[in-house]
């Protein structure tokens, strides 16, 4: 990114400042939030950062990526300022059979505030008020935030030594002609209320806040924390028929039926830990 003056009205920087003061507080996961101008992988960032002892809570903030990327070796490429594009350290203290459920909780939160926030009245020009039209953002297994069949937000979980880091990439303000692919969509094209990346941040980040102090003080039970039946709930997988394109170019072709305690996908009686996954039309 240059240092030349910011001049996009419809892209605002994020405020790392008001940030912190809204989401680092006592009681709270959140230890650490730092906005930069521009890197390379904020996941890559945070998990050296990881190795050398930062601790949890710790979240990275970049308005551009340049080597961003997503699931299955893809890439991940947004305008400066389009999106919310954010890793978060974490180190679960819960048996690591049941760590697969944290890119699925993280899916869960995200989900969550876009359909809150999306729907959430805003003030009209004479202040009175203006009901938003909520966006129903669904998940395919195992964290793809849709709508439709359109790809609102993606999400990636690495390990880091004995820490989890997580990041999120959600297209917030991309007009049509920036779209990466033409199967994805963004909060403005489908006529979100609330395209405040910045309130959309902490809407996120407080739903994963609780969603994740409930699943681990269950011992990462994703049935006895909740976190189970909500993300059947927003599942759009689930029920479908679908193809999984598998490691060593294999394909199962079946309904999807549910998810293993370990999150894995259920598909024509087989356990699905990894694939790319198809809904079949």
């Amino acid at each position: 990114m240059t240092d030349s003056p910011y001049a996009d009205l419809d892209r605002p920087p994020l405020n790392e400042r008001t940030l912190t003061r809204a989401l680092v507080r006592p009681g709270t996961l959140w230890r650490e939030i730092r906005v930069v101008r521009r890197t390379g992988s904020t996941n890559a960032d945070l998990a050296a950062a990881a190795l050398t002892g930062a601790p949890e809570g710790t979240i990275l903030v970049a308005e551009e990526q340049t080597a961003g990327r997503g699931r299955l070796g893809r890439t991940w490429a947004a305008p400066p300022r389009s999106g919310l594009l954010f890793s978060i350290l974490l180190r679960p203290e819960v048996p690591v059979a049941r760590q697969g459920w944290i890119p699925l909780l993280t899916g869960v939160a995200v989900a969550t505030a876009v359909r809150r926030m999306s729907a959430r009245a805003q003030a009209g020009d004479f202040g009175e008020p203006v009901p938003g039209e909520q966006v129903d953002a669904r998940l395919k297994w195992p964290n793809d935030v849709l709508v439709g069949e359109r790809k609102l937000a993606g999400v990636l979980a690495e390990r880091a030594g004995d820490a989890v880091v997580v990041g999120v990439g959600l297209n917030v303000v991309l007009r049509a002609a920036e779209l990466p692919v033409p199967t994805a969509t963004s909060l403005a094209i489908e006529h979100s209320a609330t395209t405040d990346r910045e309130l959309l941040l902490r809407a996120v980040l407080r739903g994963f806040d609780t969603g994740y102090r409930d699943w681990t003080a269950a011992g990462g039970d994703p049935e006895a924390s909740g976190l189970a039946a909500t993300y059947r709930g927003l599942c759009a997988t689930l029920g479908r028929e679908v193809q999984v394109h598998l490691p060593g170019d294999r394909t199962l072709t079946g309904v999807a039926t549910d998810i293993d305690p370990a999150g894995c996908l259920i598909v024509a009686d087989e356990i699905i830990s990894a694939g790319d996954v198809v809904h079949v039309r």
